[in-house]
């Protein structure tokens, strides 16, 4: 499989996202269990997105976006125009991935100030993740080509089954994962500080934060699932499939804090990112008749979420004045629901 991903490439992309990691882990250790402000949130929003856009800007400079060779800028502009539709369908991706973060912590009434470690680890995990599928999927479509079209076949599903579901409460008390964690562990019906672990009347439990991170483990990879294929119906190169979810991935923690009061302004956003996977499996089923171009599906993308995000604010949620999530009107300091 054809790959611009020289070992030059590689090792400054493998460096860049460790610097980040480290910067992160040492400013959240730094700083301590706090509740992270809008404020904060968005400067650190701005500033992955600005990071991946100058990461996008290097891969156009470094393939010969200044050449005055016709072929090399024909490929620095491809290139780029694959990463920025790639970054944009997996960001909006993990916006999706925020609303079930959010809904877990509303209903095990997790501390505002401990959000953001649970938030960090399960970064990493999805990190880890997302780069095993995808060098697997890439394996995959370059032995098999026929893989492109289970992978369409599964997003069309995916598609119908989010637009299906979207706006209707999950019943997270009767979910498989919680209920074969509740068979595995003794679980604390309070938080001992942000430790995993406690001893209650003599007795060793797990404390909720990890039956919170264990489901955002189990998040993480159904959402792993959905989104790489996705990816791969855009651009079959490793590297850019790679780069433009690790990309979308770092910044899904602080997106996390400014969305949080703003789920119910988007209610509407699921139905759109419904039609886009609907879209995409389509082009994957397509690939060999017809080769949708990149720069439509990056158009059609950016219309269809912001068409629905406009429509979220000017046609009011069901109920009105409620909670989109069962459990919404607990508070950070009320005793967690027992697991």
């Amino acid at each position: 499989m054809q790959s611009i991903g020289s070992p030059l490439m590689w090792s400054l992309f493998a460096a860049f996202v460790l610097v980040a990691l480290l910067v992160d882990f040492f400013a959240m250790s730094k700083q301590g269990a706090h509740r992270v402000s809008t404020r904060e949130a968005a400067i650190w929003s701005v500033v992955w997105v600005g990071v991946s856009f100058v990461f996008m800007g290097w891969i156009w400079w470094h393939l010969g976006g200044t050449s005055t060779d016709e072929a090399a800028r024909a490929v620095a502009n491809a290139k780029s125009l694959e990463f920025l539709t790639g970054y944009l369908i997996e960001k909006a991706l993990a916006v999706d991935n925020i609303f079930v973060f959010l809904m877990l912590f509303t209903y095990f009434a997790v501390p505002a100030e401990f959000q953001k470690r649970v938030l960090m680890i399960g970064i990493l995990g999805a990190l880890v993740l997302r780069a095993a599928m995808i060098l697997v999927g890439a394996w995959l479509i370059a032995q098999f080509h026929w893989i492109l079209y289970v992978f369409g076949a599964f997003l069309l599903f995916t598609g119908i089954k989010m637009w299906w579901a979207a706006g209707q409460e999950p019943d997270l008390d009767n979910n498989p994962a919680l209920k074969w964690i509740r068979s595995r562990f003794k679980i604390s019906p309070n938080y001992d500080g942000e430790k995993f672990f406690t001893v209650n009347n003599g007795v060793k439990m797990a404390t909720p934060l990890l039956v919170v991170i264990l489901l955002i483990g189990i998040v993480d990879i159904v959402f792993a699932v959905d989104s790489i294929p996705a990816i791969f119906a855009i651009t079959t190169d490793p590297f850019i499939v790679l780069t433009s979810n690790v990309f979308a991935i770092l910044g899904l923690r602080a997106m996390y804090f400014l969305l949080a009061n703003m789920h119910e302004r988007f209610h509407l956003l699921s139905y759109g990112l419904a039609i886009v996977l609907v879209f995409i499996g389509a082009k994957m089923l397509l690939i060999d008749v017809y080769k949708i171009p990149v720069a439509f599906s990056l158009g059609f993308t950016a219309v269809t979420l912001a068409v629905t995000m406009v429509l979220s604010l000017r046609i009011p949620p069901k109920g009105a004045g409620g909670s989109a999530f069962p459990f919404a009107s607990k508070k950070p300091d009320q005793p967690a629901r027992h697991p």
